[in-house]
């Protein structure tokens, strides 16, 4: 399950997890747990609101956040 920053116009980054990046066709995002970056509720959500379906009209762009699986990974060692 990625997680992602989403730049919504006129608010504050959103970070959260997705299921899958949208397609380019996708009129909407489904975001499972959003919070503000430093790990704040959303202040225009309720307090139980798990899950948040935004329209892609709204997102600047979305920041994909690489997965601990990832930075697992060596390239390149020199000894």
């Amino acid at each position: 399950m990625p997680k992602v920053i989403l730049h919504i116009n006129n608010e504050d980054p959103v970070i959260g997890d997705i299921d899958e990046l949208p397609s380019e066709q996708a009129n909407v995002i489904l975001v499972k747990n959003p919070t503000k970056k430093d790990g704040k509720d959303l202040h225009y959500l309720e307090p139980n609101v798990t899950n948040v379906i935004w329209p892609m009209y709204r997102i600047n762009f979305i920041e994909v956040l690489s997965t601990d699986t990832e930075d697992e990974i060596i390239s390149f060692v020199r000894e």
